[in-house]
């Protein structure tokens, strides 16, 4: 009997440290650091990205470096859960020098379920009359989606443009009645978003909406930020697939 109750207390210890590790993962995020593996080719690395911070609130800003036509388009990347907002920063670069200026917020333990409304502060600081394209991986994809939502049933129409990336609307989330072009990036590979889901979701955007597939890619390509536990297996390189990613954007801010 007390070697049981020793293997028992021992068990309850290691549940413990185990539990108290994974919420340790959540509560204590890693530094936000600027310009760490952002560089996609030369002309991005002559940028010099900003992290504005109001009211306590930290965003990263990337703007077109000068000398560039300016696009008259903003866009606003919600990242996906426990993803540092400098993941997508490549993705900002490689915008910035087309002539897009880009904001990637930072939110409450990287869950943008925290402050889903955050758009609203972003579009007021930042977009400057400029029409808004907002973007979204994975949860920050969902929760862009429910965002439009809210703001749909209560009259608004905060945005030209939704770009989902491994993600798909909430249930609930009815974008069908916006006046918004939509479209959504799926990794060919991604074993973290329900390719089921991701392609029912496009009942709940608007009309003309499309399913785009990156070739080979998985579910962590769309940022930088390393391997994910669930994913599948890439059958393409890091930069292929973001060449695919890059050019799917670009497609669809030419048509806003």
């Amino acid at each position: 009997m007390k070697r049981f109750l020793r293997w028992l207390a021992v068990l309850v210890v290691i549940g413990l440290a185990f539990g108290a590790g994974t919420v340790s993962t959540v509560l204590v995020r890693p530094p936000l650091v600027v310009g760490q593996d952002a560089v996609t080719d030369v002309a991005s690395a002559t940028l010099t990205p900003v992290l504005d911070v109001t009211n306590g609130a930290r965003t990263i800003v990337v703007q077109p470096p000068s000398g560039t036509e300016l696009k008259d388009t903003l866009v606003i990347i919600y990242p996906g859960g426990l993803v540092r907002p400098q993941a997508y920063e490549w993705l900002a670069r490689a915008l910035a020098v087309r002539g897009y200026t880009t904001v990637i917020p930072e939110f409450s333990f990287d869950l943008a379920v925290t402050d889903t409304g955050r758009a609203t502060g972003l579009i007021a600081r930042y977009a400057e009359g400029r029409r808004v394209v907002l973007a979204g991986h994975s949860l920050g994809g969902a929760m862009a989606g429910q965002y439009l939502a809210d703001e749909l049933r209560a009259g608004r129409q905060p945005v030209a443009g939704l770009v989902l990336m491994g993600a798909y609307p909430p249930d609930g989330a009815d974008l069908t009645g916006a006046d918004l072009k939509a479209v959504s990036l799926r990794a060919e590979n991604d074993h973290v978003a329900d390719p089921v889901k991701v392609a029912d979701g496009l009942k709940r955007l608007p009309a003309g909406s499309k399913l785009l597939q990156i070739d080979g890619a998985v579910h962590s390509f769309f940022g930088r930020y390393g391997p994910q536990a669930g994913d599948g297996v890439p059958t393409v390189s890091r930069s292929q697939a973001e060449t695919q990613i890059l050019a799917a954007f670009d497609d669809f801010l030419a048509t806003l």
